[in-house]
């Protein structure tokens, strides 16, 4: 059952230490980009920012978005034009897909996403919620604003200077109680119950890998059958055509043949023979050189080559002449 807008704008903010109140938000490309690399820890997030506003902006953060698809192979379209609009429906369909796509191949490991945004402009909100020893709250609730200072704690056992004061890390239990606090969605996933599974769908995914070229292959091999049958069928009917034609003039030659030999010579009015030898000879000439042309091109036509066998399968034609 898919999730609620609420719900998925709770994982994204306690997935990635964020204060997002919409879901329209993720229009900017930028979550999106961070929650991929919450799985596969190579999107190059210096070039992911959050604090943009315009389209063109988003364009940036949604080619990164689509060079990761790219290099994982994910077989899925990202429809960007619709996303950057920020528009509620179209967004929350792309989300709902990427919490899916997140559960299906989370790999179990921790994850620092203040860590990941460090090298890139990072949002107002992520932004309140580093500062450790503020009074400050975020609009998901003070708790995750603890978790996201226990976390900077933990990352950085160094002392940590917030304005002019410089808070210590000597207290080690803030380690415990970052880890205590990490978002329920990757604690889940960390579980050793839940080792087993990660194991098997990493196991799984270059499977599924092969499987999607193969039948790309195979898609592929069936277009080039069908273009080759299209090609076959298409001259298959212009040299049936021509057969025919060619067998009809053989019969007209054969009749004309027979004809000739059955004529009478022709006389004067006196009754002697007309001398037509000349008129007669040219017009053998070019009956000869028709015959020969046409016996030739049916020569061809019914030539075969070694190891060729003529089809008994009978193609309807549609008779052209």
């Amino acid at each position: 059952m898919a999730e609620s807008r609420q719900e998925l704008v709770n994982w994204v903010n306690d997935l990635l230490l964020l204060d997002i109140t919409k879901v329209e938000q993720c229009g900017t490309g930028a979550v999106y980009c961070q929650i991929l690399d919450s799985i596969f820890l190579d999107v190059p997030m210096s070039k992911v920012r959050y604090d943009v506003n315009t389209e063109y902006q988003y364009l940036n953060n949604f080619k990164v978005l689509q060079n990761t698809f790219l290099k994982h192979k994910i077989d899925r379209s990202v429809p960007v034009e619709r996303l950057v609009k920020c528009r509620f429906q179209d967004n929350l369909e792309f989300l709902q897909w990427v919490r899916k796509f997140w559960d299906g191949n989370y790999p179990g490991h921790e994850y620092d996403p203040l860590a990941r945004r460090k090298a890139g402009p990072l949002p107002t909100s992520a932004v309140n919620r580093v500062v450790p020893g503020t009074n400050a709250t975020s609009a998901g609730g003070g708790s995750r604003t603890s978790s996201a200072a226990g976390a900077r704690t933990a990352s950085n056992p160094t002392s940590i200077r917030a304005g002019s004061s410089t808070v210590s890390s000597r207290n080690v239990s803030g380690s415990s109680t970052a880890s205590a606090r990490r978002p329920a969605s990757v604690q889940r996933n960390t579980t050793p119950g839940l080792a087993g599974q990660d194991a098997a769908v990493r196991s799984i995914r270059p499977l599924k890998e092969k499987i999607s070229e193969l039948e790309a292959e195979h898609e592929q091999l069936v277009n080039t059958v069908d273009i080759l049958e299209t090609e076959r069928n298409f001259y298959y009917d212009k040299l049936f055509n021509i057969e025919l034609l060619i067998q009809q003039a053989v019969d007209d030659l054969d009749k004309t043949k027979t004809e000739t030999n059955g004529t009478t010579t022709e006389t004067d009015e006196d009754g002697q023979p007309i001398d037509s030898t000349t008129e007669t000879s040219e017009k053998s000439s070019v009956e000869d050189t028709y015959a020969t042309l046409v016996r030739e091109i049916q020569a061809i036509l019914y030539k075969t080559t070694e190891g060729f066998e003529i089809p008994t399968q009978e193609y309807e034609t549609e008779e052209t002449f």
